[in-house]
């Protein structure tokens, strides 16, 4: 149970920071406002790397689905322990993007643009291509999980991987963010996108479920992937 409540919170700190910095740089009248994609960028590798050093230890700080079954696939996780994980993280990402709301609560009604205020929430793409977005995510989320397997194989000063691993997300929004906003984690996406559906924000438009599959299919398949990759060379 200690383990489910970890992936639970960690997930919900995740996302309140991670999307809280896009909050801070979309919403109008916020400090943040307009300040840019390393901001963002920057926001998110710390709100993945935070709750990784609080919680590492207790559940393996997965906070991702396309992690946890990616780990599965290979052996490094029970299969038995998947639904509860996967739950535990969608639980708390949706409870995350409702967290979100409420931080910015009098600045929905100020932001008239209904992309921005759902982009905060989920990610979506530069361009519209189904086919090439799935890609994007596929590449994406299989460096992410071969290089945090091949991080897991180093002995470390304690802690070291954990910020390395937050390195290694930044690496990731800088380089590889770009056409999607680089989901890389079902939960990250869908969690908040059922926030945002479910939640009274001023203004708000639709949630774009047509595209919801490429965030939550994209990274399953990379992470699976890259895991098979792994154990092939390592």
């Amino acid at each position: 149970m200690s383990s489910l409540m970890a992936e639970f919170i960690g997930t919900m700190i995740l996302i309140l920071l991670g999307d809280g910095v896009v909050a801070n740089v979309l919403l109008k009248k916020s400090k943040g406002e307009n300040s840019g994609w390393i901001v963002i960028t920057t926001g998110w590798a710390l709100a993945v790397m935070i709750p990784a050093f609080i919680f590492g230890s207790v559940s393996g700080a997965h906070f991702n689905p396309a992690l946890t079954i990616a780990l599965a696939a290979i052996g490094k996780f029970s299969w038995a322990q998947v639904p509860g994980y996967i739950i535990a993280q969608m639980l708390g990402a949706i409870v995350g993007g409702a967290l979100v709301w409420l931080t910015y609560l009098p600045h929905w009604k100020e932001t008239e643009d209904k992309g921005a205020k759902l982009g905060i929430f989920c990610t979506g793409p530069a361009i519209r291509s189904y086919g090439a977005n799935f890609l994007t995510e596929v590449i994406a989320t299989a460096l992410l999980v071969f290089a945090i397997l091949g991080i897991g194989t180093q002995k470390p000063a304690e802690g070291l991987s954990t910020f390395v691993v937050g390195g290694l997300i930044w690496a990731l929004g800088l380089s590889l963010g770009g056409p999607t906003g680089y989901a890389l984690n079902p939960a990250r996406d869908l969690g908040p996108r059922i926030a945002h559906a479910i939640l009274p924000i001023a203004g708000k438009g639709d949630s774009d479920w047509a595209y919801s599959w490429v965030p939550i299919l994209g990274p399953v398949v990379g992470g699976v992937l890259a895991a098979l990759a792994f154990v092939a060379v390592f």
